[in-house]
């Protein structure tokens, strides 16, 4: 409070630093919720697509599949997505529609119900295919939400954001060992109502978003190249980056996709027991992906990418040979590992690529997307030749080309907030 003389008495005049304040923590609070928000978003959008693979040795069974027509299924959902993502990007940098992300969900939804009701192999590729879609909305335009909503805090917001949809997807598998399993198919159409919960989450958030419409402007104006780096290091920076997701995005669609089948043959689980160790798996990602942004933030997005690219290196060339208790422990050490860069990478390429949030997030998740779909085909191909074994000693090597990190230039430590 500052004080003045009034007819030799002491009145309080109020300060007006302290109710700025209150207002830009009011305003911080309510962009950190819009967060929060996007980050559940992400939580049921991922839950309901992990559906899919956990139902894999149901689907298998049911329609007498090979492990090349599983992967299919994989590539079909991926690569629609992956498609889609960089254009839904690029429009939603153009022009923004903040209901887009609930009008995504749409798909999602039709999906589900008509996953619930496939009575045929093609129809199934229909269904996941409209999955798909709902996802490739659902990412770039989230993603570019949460950095606008994250108050300089990018690494932050853009771990908290993932980490939703890594918890989503652990939890799909185990949702459906303990119901689709047990229930049957059909019961996929019960997951119609977390599609709708989203639908509401996703509405208050455009809500927030057409509010605040004019920070893309700001945002654009104000963006610089980094280090002034030319184009030329730029585009061989971004290829960089995209080598290190082709390398993250097969070795995880070996894991996501055939893990409960390697588990199965190799130890002789059961479906349900499998589907708990996918789990574990799918933890321990979510974890990694939580601390690995707000260390970036801390440290620098290139010390994280490099240390968890290269640091999964000894850890997959040891996990062929394990047995099941260690087969567990090493692939949770790799999950987390590998995660901790997934923020890293994106928040790099955005720094990289200032002003084109949605084009950059909608590319990266994009090819994560497909290159987990076309990971997935090819894995399967090569696990019907060879056995499933085969499959992770090939993949053990794919965490080599993280060394291509040591030529990514150095953009410093983020700005500190104050």
């Amino acid at each position: 409070m500052a004080t003045t003389e009034v007819s030799g008495e002491v009145a309080a005049v109020p300060s007006i630093q302290p109710a700025a304040s209150i207002e830009r923590r009011i305003a911080e609070g309510a962009a950190f919720s819009i967060i929060l928000a996007l980050s559940f978003s992400h939580l049921l959008n991922d839950m309901m697509q992990s559906l899919v693979p956990a139902l894999y040795p149901m689907i298998k069974s049911s329609y007498s599949l090979s492990f090349v027509q599983v992967g299919v299924i994989t590539l079909t959902m991926q690569v629609v997505s992956s498609m889609m993502q960089p254009l839904v990007g690029l429009a939603a940098d153009h022009r923004p529609q903040p209901y887009s992300l609930a009008v995504g969900m749409c798909s999602t939804l039709a999906g589900l119900l008509l996953l619930a009701g496939a009575t045929h192999y093609l129809t199934v590729l229909l269904a996941v295919a409209l999955m798909g879609a709902g996802s490739a909305v659902f990412h770039p335009e989230a993603s570019r939400v949460a950095r606008l909503a994250s108050g300089g805090r990018h690494g932050l917001a853009q771990s908290l954001f993932q980490v939703g949809g890594n918890v989503g997807s652990a939890t799909g598998p185990i949702l459906a060992a303990l119901i689709v399993i047990p229930k049957g198919q059909g019961s996929v159409g019960w997951f119609s109502c977390v599609a709708l919960l989203a639908m509401t989450v996703l509405v208050v958030v455009g809500n927030w978003y057409r509010r605040e419409h004019h920070l893309p402007r700001r945002t654009r104006r104000v963006a610089t190249v980094p280090l002034n780096l030319t184009r030329r290091h730029i585009v061989l920076s971004l290829a960089i980056l995209l080598s290190l997701v082709f390398s993250k995005a097969f070795y995880q669609a070996s894991l996501s996709t055939y893990y409960t089948f390697y588990l199965i043959d190799k130890f002789g689980l059961s479906m349900a027991a499998a589907q708990v160790y996918l789990f574990i798996f799918l933890a321990a990602v979510a974890l990694g992906t939580l601390v690995g942004g707000p260390i970036g933030d801390r440290i620098g997005r290139k010390a994280v990418i490099w240390g968890s690219i290269v640091g999964a290196i000894p850890f997959a060339l040891m996990l062929p040979f394990a047995s099941l208790f260690w087969t567990a422990v090493l692939t949770v050490i790799i999950g987390a590992t590998m995660a901790s860069a997934s923020s890293a990478i994106i928040v790099y390429a955005l720094d990289l690529v200032p002003g084109k949030i949605g084009t950059m997030a909608g590319l990266f998740f994009g090819l994560s997307f497909g290159m987990a779909g076309v990971g997935a085909a090819a894995l399967g191909s090569l696990a019907d030749a060879t056995g499933i074994a085969t499959v992770y000693r090939v993949c053990a090597y794919l965490p080599l080309i993280g060394l291509l990190t040591v030529f990514l230039p150095d953009l410093g430590r983020p700005a500190r907030r104050g």
